[in-house]
């Protein structure tokens, strides 16, 4: 059967650029895909049709060789087309992934591999929450073996090719059309194995060790505040970008403040007289004392709010406010002179309080 001109097959100029011969392939290999002809021969044919023509006409080489002596100039290059699927997937793995998700070829083993993010908890004291600090903490992590350089082998010895799968990292299983890829069991994808261990490592080409990285905690973080140091976490493979430390910040309980968002609450005891006559009192904040004056007949349970006394805001400007809940606190040792006022300011009370029935009697009345 005489075979058709390659560029006949793929509808392009002869003059065609390798975007326009790689998009002319795509919209046949779409167009004729097994997955969308199920059963169809033709378009099976087709399909494998296009892949050849596909695989001279993107190769300087071979097309040039085309383009002189057409088809017969290719035998010498131990190009025959491809007899089954397998070989369109294998050699064909770039386009099938970008538009089928499928086949994919493996990742080169010296190919850039990023390093892994890594978690570390912090406690840390409600003032410095508040106030932010400095500090430094011990991360351990996984890093490149100094010794074989990653290899894993022994100094002076190199992995070997891995016999089971030819160093390729995958194994290809063919089922009539359809071709599945599988990572090497052997070699775990790496295309090589280490037959004599590096000492320092173990052959896992890694090293654990514990790195001090300088932190800065901003003022104002609380419970569950994260922060994100770059490139603080695992090394990369192969030059590959470093990882990201995350910091989850976690804030100890304070014996006498507590926080709701950026304000600060409280409660500070004070006596009937202080209560009753108005005073002046002393406040411990974040920072200072500050003084509080308590108006005559401040009731158990009233809050005073400082403006401005609280947290640090993160994520803007200022503080927040400063909320005192004040206590009125029941004396429970009276001296006798405590304990004579006490009682001439019960019958006062007394007289008010039979003043007020005898209103509301009359009240009542109307």
């Amino acid at each position: 059967m005489q075979e058709r001109d390659y560029y006949e097959v793929l509808n392009v100029p002869r003059n065609a650029d390798e975007e326009q011969i790689k998009k002319a392939y795509r919209k046949l290999a779409m167009q004729y895909h097994p997955d969308r002809n199920p059963g169809d021969k033709t378009a099976e044919e087709n399909f494998k049709e296009a892949a050849s023509a596909y695989e001279v006409l993107k190769n300087q080489e071979k097309r040039g060789l085309y383009d002189k002596f057409g088809h017969e100039g290719l035998k010498n290059t131990g190009f025959g087309g491809f007899g089954n699927s397998g070989d369109i997937f294998s050699s064909f793995d770039d386009i099938f992934e970008d538009f089928f998700g499928f086949g994919g070829r493996p990742r080169a083993r010296n190919a850039a591999k990023p390093g892994a993010d890594l978690r570390y908890d912090l406690t840390i004291s409600f003032m410095d929450a508040a106030f932010g600090m400095e500090t430094e903490i011990s991360i351990p992590m996984h890093e490149t073996c100094h010794v074989c350089a990653g290899s894993g082998a022994k100094p002076g010895t190199n992995p070997l090719i891995c016999p089971h799968c030819g160093g390729k990292g995958k194994i290809i299983n063919s089922q009539g059309f359809f071709s599945v890829s599988t990572t090497c069991p052997r070699c775990r994808g790496a295309g090589t194995i280490v037959t004599e261990h590096c000492r320092e490592c173990g052959g896992k080409g890694k090293i654990k060790r514990v790195r001090t990285v300088s932190l800065k905690i901003p003022p104002g973080v609380d419970n569950g505040s994260r922060l994100r140091l770059q490139g603080e976490g695992e090394r990369g493979e192969n030059n590959g970008a470093p990882g990201d430390l995350y910091v989850i910040i976690e804030v100890e309980p304070h014996e006498f403040f507590q926080r709701k968002n950026d304000d600060v609450f409280c409660q500070i005891p004070i006596s009937f007289s202080q209560a009753a006559l108005g005073a002046k009192i002393d406040i411990p904040t974040l920072k200072e004392s500050e003084k509080l004056i308590i108006p005559k007949g401040t009731q158990g349970g009233h809050s005073f709010r400082l403006k401005g006394k609280g947290i640090p805001r993160l994520q803007g400007y200022g503080r927040g406010d400063h909320l005192v809940r004040i206590i009125v606190e029941t004396p429970t040792k009276l001296t006798n002179k405590q304990e004579k006022l006490f009682r001439e300011l019960a019958e006062s009370e007394q007289e008010t309080t039979s003043f007020f029935k005898k209103e509301k009697r009359k009240f009542m009345k109307r």
